[in-house]
């Protein structure tokens, strides 16, 4: 039969020491500190990159945005101003060509007065539109308001109106 190690009991009294080394307490504080510090620093950076790159990628988004409108309207005034009114008439959006057919609408602009330059302002979303600062062969300058609609198949901007 074996019998289990020896384990002295501890001497009791003031100014005991333990058989056995503390552990220590010094600068404890000081490293759950850093700790706590770096493990902030590293979430701040991580949720402000992750910010920032959302921030860019709306910015990238609208300025997208932005330029397929003026494209679009674009496109529209110069087929107007060329005399190409069955281009321009495509390039309405459906809700404008249903509610005017390819001749009305050619017998329509021509009795218009032409725009012969033009301003385009930045998008608006609500309603979604496009201001234009449009120059008239007679001279007269006129703030004008481009409505859009997005085609359903395609996804690109389409002029339904231009107008006061």
């Amino acid at each position: 039969m074996t019998t289990a190690p020896h384990v002295p009991v501890p001497p009791l009294g003031p100014g005991v020491q333990p058989p056995f080394p503390a552990p220590p307490v010094e600068g404890k504080g000081r490293r759950v500190g850093w700790g706590l510090g770096i493990g902030a620093g590293v979430l701040v950076l991580i949720c402000g990159g992750g910010l920032a790159a959302l921030i860019g990628l709306g910015t990238s988004i609208s300025g997208a945005l932005d330029e397929q409108a003026h494209a679009a309207v674009d496109d529209y005034l110069t087929a107007l101003k060329d005399g190409r009114y069955d281009q321009a008439y495509r390039q309405l959006c459906e809700r404008a060509q249903r509610s005017e057919t390819s001749a009305e609408f050619r017998s329509r602009v021509e009795g218009e007065e032409r725009i012969s330059s033009w301003e385009l302002g930045a998008l608006v979303t609500v309603p979604l539109s496009v201001p234009v600062e449009a120059t008239y062969d007679d001279g007269d300058v006129r703030n004008l308001r481009a409505t859009l609609d997005q085609n359903t198949s395609t996804g690109e901007f389409e002029v339904c109106e231009v107008g006061e």
